[in-house]
């Protein structure tokens, strides 16, 4: 590992934290994703817990919570907790249209999620975070696991000149992407969004750097050629997939609810339990537009 990337992994990892009071909190790695006990998410939770859950978030980026029975409307009263819901770009007639249904079986051709990707970065105001209660899990027993990766320490990984380079540079994020990119049109109906984000953005709540470009719906690097804009992103998404410090694995089980943060943690849903089952339901959180980063200051750059 490169002198500068143990650096930023050793800072992420001795990183000091308080107890918890109203919760416990197991780490799935020592970058990303914890698990919470001690809390039951049908009942409305008390200020106190409430500030845990947001901090244990800020500090973990992916929580997960098992054994919940929840039902809808505790589902969103929960993520309600965190900011306005965010609406399901296309919502089934009669649907809630808080609520996307998360389904595949024998049937199924595609699954959502199938690749690493961040929920709706085509929007001019992406989601804060995304709460997926998973109901049913494959019969076999295992599989359809969610894999998360940590923007932020993608950033930190990356070398002081590349990181001055990404700065400023900002990149098209085009919602009809997805589709296109498998010969289909956008279905009917749906007014594909179009963004242009900065490359790299500040969390709004930590002011932490973090990368901002995932493959389903980065088009291109605004300042550069088409060539060099492929051989950019070609190289940053395969570092972030490839890179397996920067990943934590959630194996479901029926019950489960994973809270991710959606502003700096990407995803990648495996589909590696055809013909079986598997059905969830999701429900968003309302963000803000990504802020772009005042110029690294000369001793980053060194």
């Amino acid at each position: 590992m490169e002198p500068f990337a143990l650096d930023a992994l050793e800072r992420v990892t001795t990183r000091p934290t308080k107890d918890y009071e109203t919760l416990t909190l197991t780490p799935l790695t020592p970058v990303l994703g914890a698990e919470v006990t001690g809390l039951d998410l049908s009942r409305e939770l008390t200020c106190e817990q409430r500030r845990e859950v947001r901090r244990a978030f800020l500090e973990h980026h992916v929580l997960v919570f098992r054994d919940q029975h929840l039902t809808p409307t505790a589902h969103k009263r929960f993520a309600a907790e965190f900011g306005p819901l965010h609406r399901v770009v296309l919502p089934a007639e009669g649907a809630d249209p808080h609520i996307l249904e998360i389904s595949a079986d024998a049937s199924s051709r595609a699954v959502a999620g199938n690749g690493w990707h961040a929920d709706g970065t085509a929007e001019s105001e992406p989601s804060l975070g995304s709460m997926l209660y998973l109901i049913r899990t494959p019969e076999v027993g295992s599989g359809g696991d969610t894999l998360f990766a940590n923007m932020h320490l993608a950033y930190d990984m990356l070398s002081p000149r590349m990181k001055e380079f990404l700065e400023g540079l900002t990149a098209v994020h085009d919602g009809a992407q997805p589709w296109l990119s498998q010969g289909m049109a956008p279905p009917e109906g749906y007014e594909a969004p179009r963004t242009e984000h900065p490359v790299v953005v500040l969390h709004p709540e930590t002011g932490r750097r973090l990368l901002f470009v995932n493959a389903p719906y980065t088009a291109h690097i605004t300042q550069l050629s088409a060539a060099e804009s492929r051989s950019v992103l070609d190289m940053l998404y395969q570092h972030i997939a490839g890179t397996p410090l920067l990943h934590c694995r959630v194996r479901w089980e029926p019950h489960t609810l994973v809270f991710w943060d959606n502003r700096c943690v990407q995803h990648h849903a495996v589909w590696d339990y055809y013909p079986h089952s598997r059905y969830g339901q999701r429900v968003a959180i309302d963000g803000t537009r990504p802020q772009p980063c005042a110029p690294l200051p000369d001793t980053e750059l060194v």
